[in-house]
């Protein structure tokens, strides 16, 4: 009997690290795959010229210092939601911190800063770990509720740039068929549905109860969201967030020669919002720091605005690079912050 319970604790062991193992290489994979992909397609010679000579990287530093703004309004705004769910109030600069130092290990593993975040202010605070998870969620629904106003956005005042991407690329008729095909509404309802029967049935095993406790705290943590103070500040910091990701797209916007060019017209406010929502949905796919799916997207939106795919990888690339070494800068401030304040703490 023994020998079963240690073969089996092996088992479990090896499954355990296997899945650590996969959720390290799938990422890397997907990331390793289409940036070999996207060399593929592009005219490597002439995207190296393009970020060697025509580069105005003014703009590019710009770039970088709204990036650190808005990740410092991020983590403003979430103490707002830690507040709401009873949790001491942070210091600001703990609070961008928290966000600098989460985007920062993302650029590693997808959405371990997630956890990080997560983690850290838990044992900063002493506080319950799944109602901080719950303000984490209720964060990142809010960022998937702006997301979704702006496709609406882009489908109505961009609508044949958006035509075009469905009607030309084969990614885009995938999107268009996954999302008008019946089939697959139908089976994610039964899903649902058979998860609440299961939930129902077995409620009284342990560790359905211990899921349902955790599910119940990460619940609490997310609903402060609706009622909580300072909702109107929490909005004005959403819109600010927000606005600075889309100034991020548009300010690079005058660092390269083939996109100055939108400036002409309408002062390029529609072909960066074009851009910056491509960009925003390719974060969905796991990868390093959206190494891969964030150039491949940004390329695709320049392509239909007629902009040449060796450009628009040019333009891709050093966006990802510069922002991508900024958030390794504020992850390596973040690191020397939380290591200085736990000298503080426990000199006292």
């Amino acid at each position: 009997m023994k020998q079963a319970d240690g073969t089996s604790e092996r088992k479990h062991a090896v499954l355990r690290d296997a899945g650590k193992v996969l959720k390290v290489l799938i990422p890397l994979g997907v990331s390793a795959a289409l940036i070999l992909w996207l060399f593929h397609k592009v005219d490597i010679d002439k995207v190296k010229a393009i970020i060697s000579q025509g580069v105005d990287y003014r703009f590019i530093v710009l770039m970088m210092g709204i990036t650190v703004l808005s990740h410092v309004i991020r983590g403003i705004r979430w103490g707002i939601q830690l507040r709401a769910a009873g949790i001491p109030r942070m210091p600001v600069l703990a609070e961008s911190v928290s966000i600098f130092g989460a985007y920062a290990l993302n650029l590693v593993f997808p959405f371990l800063g997630e956890a990080w975040r997560c983690v850290y202010v838990s044992k900063r605070q002493g506080c319950k770990l799944s109602t901080v998870v719950g303000t984490d969620i209720g964060d990142r629904a809010s960022d998937g509720i702006m997301i979704g106003l702006l496709i609406l956005l882009t489908l109505w005042v961009a609508h044949p740039a958006i035509s075009r991407f469905l009607d030309t690329f084969t990614v885009g008729k995938a999107i268009e068929n996954f999302a008008t095909d019946g089939t697959v509404w139908a089976v994610a309802v039964g899903v649902l549905i058979a998860l609440v029967v299961l939930d129902r049935v077995f409620r009284r095993n342990s560790f359905v109860a211990g899921v349902n406790a955790s599910a119940s705290r990460i619940w609490r943590g997310f609903v402060v969201l609706f009622h909580m103070k300072g909702i109107g500040l929490y909005l004005v910091l959403t819109i600010g967030i927000w606005t600075c990701y889309y100034l991020e797209t548009y300010v690079c916007f005058y660092a390269f020669p083939f996109t100055r060019e939108f400036l002409a017209s309408h002062w390029g406010l529609v072909p960066g919002l074009v851009v910056f929502v491509f960009g925003s949905c390719s974060m969905i796919v796991p990868s390093n720091g959206g190494l891969g799916p964030w150039n491949i997207a940004v390329m695709f939106a320049l392509t239909l605005l007629g902009v040449s795919q060796s450009d628009g990888a040019a333009y891709s690339l050093v966006c990802w690079s510069f922002q991508s070494a900024t958030l390794v800068g504020c992850g390596i401030f973040s690191a020397f912050y939380i290591m200085h304040s736990r000298r503080s703490r426990s000199k006292k």
